[in-house]
């Protein structure tokens, strides 16, 4: 597969991610057509074009590639109409990194059962649910404590940790309201008393070997993310079993471009957890920690570009700035103060509007060490208040 540029290229999807994307793209001279479903999203703000649509509307869809034409479409959210992206795959149009791959990752029900049935791969104990009173059987067959989620839903929302029986209904009422597309349907999980999370960021390419970025340690709270560091800390054999393990997933989805595949790692186990094909919330560290950053390498991918070489830069974090209010007018206060401090930089996603934990940004950092470098991003990120 040889690629010219420039490229026509539509995203899917256009948060801080894909906004990184887009900057990516653009200093290689491509075009991009930055496509969501409310105005002046982030990544609409450094496009070519955009439009808003409703990507779970299939004549949205045929009437913006119709319009524009891209050579490839690259989806950045799970909300799309992905039988759609099938047809447009078969109209010789590359969706990214498969449409086949697309649509079985967007719903986790999908993807878990590629792991745990037809690869072998150890997971936690799973179960479905489309209403409360199935959500209470499956439940009580897994035990507490589990983790109930939406089967489609972005950046974690619409998650929960149930201790007991008693919170399975606040659990389901949470789950379908941040649901994302048209699914009524909830994962429920064992709980895996872990040592830490990582996401292995992974490089599927065209025509050459599959390569990977150095772990990605993070914390989560209510399902999201709120920070992470590079390196990770875990032993080498853990790395190879959680690199033959991304492998073996990601051969069997195909395509090309970067997947963030996490895992939960225990004293005796690397347990895949879940998979996103695109660039993932946890790799925004690699903003500061590498030569090449997630976006560039997803880019490079996509585009059949070489990688010669990935270098990871030392002990690097990056921490959420999350707002704490309703409010569709933002100002930043307190960026000099953040960024006062050596080898700190802010990244400031412009998104119009703001809710309760609505990521608005991120900090991030270098340390001496890991301990050292999340410290300075999570105190920089406090410096930070969105009036």
């Amino acid at each position: 597969m040889s690629i010219k540029l420039p490229q026509k290229l539509m995203l899917l999807g256009s948060g801080e991610l894909g906004k990184e994307f887009a900057i990516a793209a653009q200093r290689l001279g491509n075009y991009v057509i930055a496509v969501d479903r409310y105005a002046n999203a982030p990544a609409m703000q450094v496009a070519d074009a955009y439009e808003v649509i409703s990507m779970l509307s299939a004549d949205d869809l045929e009437a913006i590639v119709t319009k524009h034409q891209p050579n490839i479409i690259i989806p950045e959210i799970e909300a799309i109409r992905t039988e759609k992206l099938i047809e447009f795959e078969q109209r010789g149009i590359t969706v990214i990194p498969t449409a086949a791959a697309t649509n079985y990752t967007m719903n986790r029900d999908r993807i878990r059962e590629l792991a745990h049935q037809k690869l072998g791969i150890r997971t936690a104990k799973y179960g479905y649910a489309t209403t409360l009173e199935e959500l209470i059987a499956v439940s009580d067959e897994i035990g507490f404590s589990n983790v109930v989620k939406p089967v489609m839903s972005s950046s974690g929302k619409g998650q929960s940790v149930v201790q007991e029986k008693s919170e399975v209904e606040k659990a389901w009422n949470y789950a379908i309201a941040n649901s994302r597309g048209d699914s009524q349907k909830v994962i429920v999980e064992e709980f895996i008393s872990f040592e830490i999370e990582i996401t292995l960021l992974t490089i599927k390419q065209w025509n050459a070997p599959t390569i990977f970025c150095s772990p990605i340690g993070h914390r989560q709270e209510r399902g999201d993310y709120q920070e992470s560091w590079q390196p990770a800390l875990i032993s080498e054999d853990k790395i190879l079993k959680a690199r033959e393990i991304a492998i073996k997933v990601t051969d069997a989805l195909g395509g090309a471009g970067i997947f963030g595949v996490e895992f939960f790692i225990t004293k005796d186990e690397v347990i895949f957890s879940e998979l996103s094909p695109r660039p993932h919330d946890t790799g925004m560290v690699t903003l500061i920690s590498q030569n090449l950053n997630e976006f560039e390498l997803h880019l490079r991918a996509i585009l059949d570009l070489p990688i010669p070489h990935i270098e990871q830069l030392g002990s690097s974090a990056s921490a959420v700035i999350l707002a704490s209010e309703k409010s569709d007018s933002i100002a930043f206060s307190g960026v000099a103060d953040a960024l006062s401090e050596k080898d700190v930089d802010i990244r400031l996603f412009g998104k119009p509007n703001a809710h309760p934990y609505r990521r608005m940004g991120v900090a991030l950092a270098k340390g001496v060490n890991v301990q050292e470098a999340r410290e300075k991003a999570t105190r920089a990120a406090s410096k930070i208040t969105i009036i």
